[in-house]
């Protein structure tokens, strides 16, 4: 009985972990879809496709699923329309939310978003309500042998707001409008593979909670928020 317990127990973990590797894919493919669609299939003229394919090959998504999502995308009768939502909200006590969707349905995605914060108490806020806590970056992340300084001297010239390492891993936050700029120069000098190379929001100051059932609200709802098909990435200023 006990041998049948573990095998259920490990065919359940397995069946879960399956199950959310198959929702990271299709949000993966929708990105790649709608990458195509505003850029085209060239890499080169289309920044947007070559970074999302990157982080389509960090995840393992299979050769098939990317080809998938781009024939889709290439085929002139295909009508599917995602659009790029972003919504903004407050959990008690005063923890900042952002929440950017890709969505081919507004009316499904406003009420599931809207029904997450109610249930634990948060509400959304309108637009920008949220926005003045947070900079906007860009955000570069790259596993690269050089140091800090070798990096720096190659974009001495930029607006560096932040730069650090850890283990071989090199992260940067730069001026937004220099992204494309900063990482051609860092491609110019071998570093080719990019973990982030997104606009991100930062925020200013991180919110501690100290309360533990409180700190489980709020981890209960973004994983919550997180795990919905039409959400992208949450940003938020909770201390986790």
């Amino acid at each position: 009985m006990s041998g049948h317990s573990q095998f259920a127990n490990i065919k359940h973990r397995k069946d879960a972990q399956d199950h959310k590797r198959g929702k990271i894919f299709q949000k993966m493919a929708r990105e790649i879809y709608v990458a195509v669609k505003l850029g085209g299939i060239n890499l080169e003229s289309n920044p947007r496709l070559k970074v999302t394919l990157e982080k389509a090959r960090k995840i393992n998504m299979p050769k098939d699923n990317i080809n998938r999502a781009i024939n889709k995308a290439s085929n002139k009768n295909e009508t599917t329309n995602y659009e790029a939502i972003t919504y903004e909200g407050y959990l008690p006590p005063q923890i900042a939310i952002i929440v950017h969707c890709l969505t081919d349905n507004k009316n499904r995605t406003a009420s599931n978003i809207r029904s997450y914060f109610n249930k634990f108490n948060g509400h959304l806020a309108a637009t920008n309500a949220v926005q003045y806590l947070f900079d906007k970056k860009g955000v570069l992340e790259f596993t690269s042998t050089l140091t800090t300084d070798d990096i720096l001297e190659l974009i001495i010239e930029f607006e560096i707001f932040n730069i650090n390492k850890i283990d071989d891993i090199i992260r940067i936050e730069v001026h937004e409008k220099q992204l494309t700029t900063i990482t051609n120069i860092l491609e110019n000098n071998g570093i080719q593979t990019f973990n982030l190379n997104e606009i991100s929001n930062i925020p200013h100051q991180l919110i501690t909670v100290a309360n533990l059932e409180q700190r489980q609200k709020i981890n209960n709802l973004l994983t919550m928020i997180e795990e919905d098909d039409d959400v992208l990435t949450v940003e938020h200023n909770f201390q986790k």
